[in-house]
């Protein structure tokens, strides 16, 4: 295990690890320990109640956060035509076809998300041993195998986030950096919060939200109480 530093142990001091705090009071902490030279991440993880190697039970989806995460996410969508003129007027930072695929299998990767229309996927679909590993590949379930490219690309600048559930059965979003103010960050935890409930599927049985915390990027823990939350 790595040694950790004078500061991540001051820092730990000031949170209770026994305790799960409610949301305002997690929030709090958060900011409180969030002490790097940068604007951290905040970020929001999730221990669901469901069995993930059974395909009935795997989540997986994407929503617009209240506030956004503050991250400016680069766009790359694969289109032709009409399609393409529509994803740059949209602000895609990037937008085309064959000679993208060249780029990308060249090992070109500066983008963040990538959005393709539907009549591009067997030439995008080749792409899915180097795009998958990273999560990047498109999917219809996160909206990024679409014709609706201008609808696209405005969720993603405003603040889209993808989640989708591990093979522990944890889920990992960012809500937000540490300079948002607590009412941003809680109202954004609260909202993946929501959508994770909405999105339980039948076939869980027992407690469904387990285990929440919140943390920043180098900051501790935080145990959120989900008392209050579905079961």
């Amino acid at each position: 295990m790595a040694k950790k530093s004078k500061r991540q142990q001051e820092l730990q001091k000031l949170v209770d690890r026994t305790k799960s705090y409610n949301v305002q009071e997690a929030i709090d902490l958060v900011k409180e320990t969030s002490k790097a030279n940068f604007d951290e991440t905040v970020e929001a993880a999730f221990r669901l109640g469901v069995d993930p190697k059974k395909a009935d039970q795997q989540i997986r989806g994407a929503m617009v956060l209240p506030h956004g995460t503050g991250k400016s996410q680069r766009v790359l969508v694969f289109a032709k035509g009409d399609k393409a003129k529509e994803a740059e007027e949209a602000g895609a930072d990037y937008v085309g076809e064959q000679d993208l695929i060249n780029s990308i299998n060249q090992g070109w990767f500066d983008f963040d998300v990538v959005v393709a229309t539907p009549d591009m996927m067997a030439e995008v679909g080749k792409l899915g041993r180097v795009l998958g590993p990273k999560g990047l590949m498109p999917n219809p379930k996160t909206g990024t195998v679409t014709f609706e490219v201008e609808k696209a690309v405005n969720e993603i600048k405003a603040g889209k986030v993808e989640y989708r559930v591990d093979k522990a059965a944890n889920i990992h979003v960012p809500i937000g950096k540490a300079s948002f103010d607590k009412e941003k960050l809680t109202e954004n935890f609260e909202a993946i919060t929501d959508a994770l409930i909405k999105a339980k599927p039948q076939a869980s049985k027992g407690t469904y939200m387990r285990n929440a915390a919140v943390s920043s990027t180098m900051g501790p823990g935080i145990k959120v109480d989900v008392s209050n939350f579905a079961k």
